[in-house]
């Protein structure tokens, strides 16, 4: 069984990503490149006990794998990005 940090690499740092925390509740994540949306949204359910409504995933120029991220309305973006130190 994987584990939800298998899953997700690490914070998409960048002014755009950080706009997308404060102004519309969206997280940004590299991913596993072999992970699927369902899986994202498994992994960020359970790693930080929030509620995912929508998962966008797109490679990046780097070849990464990236996953946006939007939670519901209850939770808190700008909590999980203070806690992961992108705030």
């Amino acid at each position: 069984m994987k584990k939800p940090m298998d899953v997700i690499k690490y914070p998409h740092l960048t002014e755009k990503s950080v706009n997308m925390v404060e102004e519309e509740n969206k997280l940004v994540f590299i991913v596993d490149d072999g992970a699927d949306k369902r899986q994202v949204k498994w992994a960020v359910e359970q790693e930080f006990g929030v509620s995912v409504l929508e998962v966008n995933a797109l490679n990046t120029m780097k070849g990464n794998k990236k996953a946006i991220v939007k939670l519901s309305d209850e939770d808190n973006a700008i909590d999980i990005a203070t806690r992961l130190g992108m705030l």
